[in-house]
């Protein structure tokens, strides 16, 4: 499988990474087979993600599902983003190689867990 357009773009291009200092959600997750790594930083209020930062490590395919899940969340409302499915983050990414489906389930994984932060 050919990564698309959008993958390489946000590879070269990464959107919203950092680290927020007055988050009030952050969650930190790891893949325990293959050791990526992905931090998720959350500003919401009044039930809206007003800011998001993000910072992984491990391969490409962490890399960019971070910065498109920052962007598919971003100005949402916490019930929108815990909609959000890794079906969902893979198609906003353009498709993955099967093999590397498991950075779109590090991605959701930290996202539900910094929503049960506000919960």
């Amino acid at each position: 499988m050919v990564y698309s357009a959008k993958f390489k773009d946000h590879l070269a291009h990464p959107r919203n990474a950092g680290e927020l200092s007055d988050a009030n959600a952050v969650a930190d997750e790891t893949n325990p087979i293959c050791g990526d790594r992905l931090r998720l930083s959350l500003i919401v209020k009044d039930d809206q993600i007003e800011a998001v930062r993000y910072l992984a490590y491990g391969c490409p395919p962490t890399l960019v599902c971070g910065s498109v899940l920052t962007e598919l969340i971003s100005g949402k409302t916490i019930e929108e983003a815990k909609q959000l499915t890794r079906a969902d983050l893979l198609a906003a990414i353009g498709g993955l190689p099967s093999r590397k489906h498991h950075a779109a389930a590090l991605a959701i994984e930290t996202l539900n867990s910094a929503l049960r932060q506000l919960e």
